[in-house]
């Protein structure tokens, strides 16, 4: 009987896990409608083509490897190589903080160029889809910070990965949006 219920007891998915799920289906969502809304605006006409900026697709190739230094960060706490963990959330941390300044680069570039959040229907949706997801990107960034802080704690009691576990998948939620959508971007162009 006892073996039963531990076996019931690795089976129920932790509710800080559970309730990043639900966020992660609810932005999903989000952004489902937001980008539908973007197809269907663009069918009505009066829509704006241009190009994305080339510091779009170098962020891109960031947080793809932002997404790998944070697994093998993960790999590395279950592991309890702590040194090497501590370097990855560092490189992951310092990846996440450039993808957020090449973004804010590229937005610089495209506003130089005259595509605007006031102006084109086209542009407005660029400029909020995109800036929506650097906020969501900006929340994982405080989450990367949290682990980083402690990370280099000098007393660990436990060596728990539940929360890097929580953080990671956030982390990996947030870089597959950001695919999704500059793909979505460079079709619809």
């Amino acid at each position: 009987m006892e073996g039963v219920a531990s076996e019931v007891q690795r089976k129920k998915i932790h509710p800080q896990k559970f309730a990043l799920w639900i966020a992660i289906a609810s932005i999903i969502m989000m952004f489902a409608g937001l980008t539908s809304a973007y197809i269907v605006r663009q069918a009505q006409g009066n829509w704006r083509t241009y190009s994305l900026p080339v510091t779009f697709w170098i962020s891109t190739g960031v947080i793809l490897l932002s997404s790998g230094t944070m697994a093998l960060a993960v790999n590395a706490f279950k592991k309890r190589y702590m040194p090497r963990y501590r370097m990855l959330i560092i490189a992951t941390l310092i990846l996440g903080s450039l993808f957020t300044a090449l973004q804010y680069i590229g937005f610089q570039q495209l506003y130089t160029s005259n595509i605007r959040v006031d102006g084109n229907p086209s542009e407005s949706f660029l400029f909020i889809i995109a800036g929506l997801h650097l906020l969501h990107i900006m929340g994982g960034i405080f989450a990367l910070l949290f682990v980083f802080f402690r990370a280099f704690r000098t007393r660990v009691k436990v060596y728990n990965a539940t929360g890097l576990e929580i953080v990671a998948t956030y982390w990996h939620f947030v870089d597959v949006l950001w695919i999704y959508l500059f793909m979505f971007f460079l079709a619809n162009q």
